[in-house]
């Protein structure tokens, strides 16, 4: 999540390969999960800021999805800070190091949904546009996300991935590499018990996990669910809400804004500013 202390979370596009390296440290491990392949998700971006007082002094606060060659989608609560400036960072993987596969571009325009309430996350619309300062190009490291059709669902138990640079533990240990997590799906019907999300989860949003284990956490906001059906990779998910700091714990899975439930405002976006 961003350093706010809220249920939000963030510092978390298609994948080319899909391999999952395995890694042995804990310490670089997302909640559950392991270092992801070098460039195998080629959408995903490090949404950082910068303030006019250090202007250059950028900082990773959240995951985000190349969805156009103009725009990345993200969590709308990942861009509430005023008097930010923001940039995302595409074909990136080491947050500390220069790969050579990544390359920097300012956001000139941020739309988020008109519904967006940041004081109540249970009401959903945790989704945000940002257009960049000049269209992305293909350096062979980066590539748009497939996104599903119009209210797609997936059934419960699809096996999904997070991907993301969001802590790896309750103590606040952020990764320099990016990491990837398996989360099965948890259908509407039985995310919203009681005893689960209840109210708080709504069809809008899409859950995954809940095991006890695996989780996105702070850091990992704004990222993409990421889903391989029927032979291509889709961003399902932007990744929105969890138990902070205990993100990975049982039957409150990680809440994900469903983007299949946006889509139709996505194309308007685009029929008025341009793709």
């Amino acid at each position: 999540m961003p350093s706010r202390k809220t249920s939000h979370f963030a510092h978390f596009p298609g994948c080319i390969t899909g391999r999952i390296h395995n890694h042995d440290s804990q310490a670089d491990r997302v909640i559950g999960g392991n270092e992801a392949g070098r460039n195998g998700y080629k959408w995903q971006v490090s949404l950082q800021t910068a303030y006019y007082d250090n202007p250059n002094y950028w900082s990773h606060i959240c995951g985000g999805s190349l969805i156009s060659r103009s725009w990345v989608m993200s969590a709308a609560h990942c861009v509430d800070f005023e008097g930010a400036m923001y940039r995302v960072a595409l074909g990136e993987h080491s947050l500390s190091e220069l790969d050579g596969t990544e390359y920097f571009v300012k956001i000139k325009n941020i739309i988020t949904h008109g519904s967006w309430n940041p004081n109540y996350i249970s009401h959903g619309y945790d989704i945000a546009l940002l257009q960049m300062s000049s269209p992305a190009y293909n350096n062979g490291y980066i590539a748009i996300a497939n996104l599903p059709t119009m209210n797609s669902k997936l059934p419960n138990g699809y096996p999904c991935y997070i991907t993301g640079w969001g802590t790896t533990s309750p103590d606040g240990h952020y990764p320099d590499r990016l990491q990837v997590a398996m989360l099965p799906v948890v259908e509407h019907s039985i995310c919203s018990q009681p005893n689960w999300w209840g109210q708080n989860a709504l069809d809008t949003m899409v859950c995954a996990g809940g095991d006890g284990v695996k989780a996105g956490c702070s850091g990992d906001s704004g990222g993409p669910l990421n889903c391989f059906v029927d032979g291509f990779w889709e961003v399902h998910g932007i990744a929105s809400y969890a138990v902070v700091p205990h993100c990975n714990t049982y039957g409150k899975p990680t809440v994900f804004t469903r983007v299949s439930a946006y889509t139709d405002w996505i194309d308007e976006i685009f029929r008025v500013h341009g793709e």
